[in-house]
């Protein structure tokens, strides 16, 4: 079950609930969120045990959770979330843009890329230091030595950066150059990673294994959400199935249904799942379409020369008209 604490619930209300769940033998899992404190209690719900906890300071409302991910489903929140991320609002009512090449390379080639996206009115800047590469012999990011131009190019723009983790040690080390940590396909269901950037609190993109089922999504969230962090972005970014015309399979049904299930923003990455420049701006407009709170687009100056992804990247112009096109789709609104 969960516990809803009603908004501007003080701390000492917080800590009389935690204290309560203890007593009774559960095990509590609190998120203080920006709109609200929710509580998860682990244990064998009762009724009692329910009424008890219903009747204390500031809880809003208890509610039982059938779902295997607790903290993540929509019944206990029984409506979306959000959150910021510097001065950007992750699950508002306004569309966000996250652009930039899929792996950084240099400087500037990553500062003309973050310029750009600014000036075309992207929110965020990705940008990967780290790169998980098929073969051994690609080129596998910067590493450590990419990350004073994460904060460059954050300190140039003022876009909070996007970057792929992909190691628990990692997780300190990049702390104070990245605004959000990218979970990416690979490692969705790298526990141990899950578990150290839960614990470390900043904003979490989880991407969707190629091979993941949505259930097997949620329940790799709920591994961040369990840590005391449930500011997490879920992003489709295309299955793998026998279809070979594009890279992956982007499966859009994917938003509704985790709009259905869950409190989190959705993201869609068509870039990944296209791998191929001119399938990438249909997709991103059926994403934006079919109500994603975040678009995830890769952007290079010269995609030719591109050491990660070039086939996909879209260039500075590709990328202009992109966003002139989302501009004018309505996107879907849930409830």
């Amino acid at each position: 079950m969960v516990v809803v604490m009603e908004p501007g619930a003080s701390t000492e209300q917080i800590d009389r609930v935690i204290s309560e769940v203890r007593e009774m033998g559960f095990k509590s899992h609190p998120i203080y969120g920006e709109e609200m404190t929710v509580i998860g209690v682990i244990g064998t719900r009762t009724a009692a045990a329910m009424e008890r906890l219903a009747a204390l300071s500031g809880v809003e409302r208890v509610v039982p959770i059938e779902h295997p991910y607790k903290l993540t489903s929509r019944e206990g929140r029984g409506r979306p979330s959000s959150f910021h991320v510097g001065g950007v609002h992750i699950g508002g009512s306004e569309l966000v843009v996250i652009a930039g090449p899929c792996a950084v390379e240099g400087e500037e080639q990553f500062l003309s890329t973050a310029r750009h996206v600014k000036q075309a009115g992207a929110q965020m800047l990705r940008g990967g230091i780290f790169k998980p590469r098929t073969s051994p012999y690609s080129f596998r990011g910067l590493g450590g030595k990419g990350l004073p131009l994460l904060a460059e190019a954050r300190a140039e723009t003022g876009l909070p950066v996007v970057s792929e983790v992909l190691d628990p040690r990692h997780v300190e080390l990049m702390a104070d150059y990245v605004d959000v940590y990218q979970i990416g396909t690979r490692n969705m269901q790298n526990f141990i990673l899950l578990d150290e950037v839960g614990q470390a609190g900043k904003p979490v993109l989880l991407k969707r294994g190629f091979s993941a089922t949505l259930h097997e999504m949620l329940l790799a969230a709920e591994y961040i959400a369990s840590q005391g962090n449930d500011r997490i972005i879920l992003c489709e970014r295309g299955i793998r199935c026998f279809e070979t015309s594009a890279r992956y399979t982007l499966d859009l049904s994917a938003v509704p249904i985790l709009k259905r299930e869950t409190h989190l923003p959705i993201a869609v990455d068509p870039s990944h799942a296209a791998g191929k420049r001119w399938l990438v701006p249909p997709l991103a407009c059926a994403a934006v379409a079919v109500g994603a709170d975040v678009l995830m687009v890769e952007v290079h100056p010269r995609p030719a020369e591109a050491q990660s992804d070039g086939a996909q990247a879209l260039t500075f112009g590709d990328f202009d008209r992109l966003m002139a096109q989302i501009a004018n789709v309505p996107r879907y609104k849930y409830l």
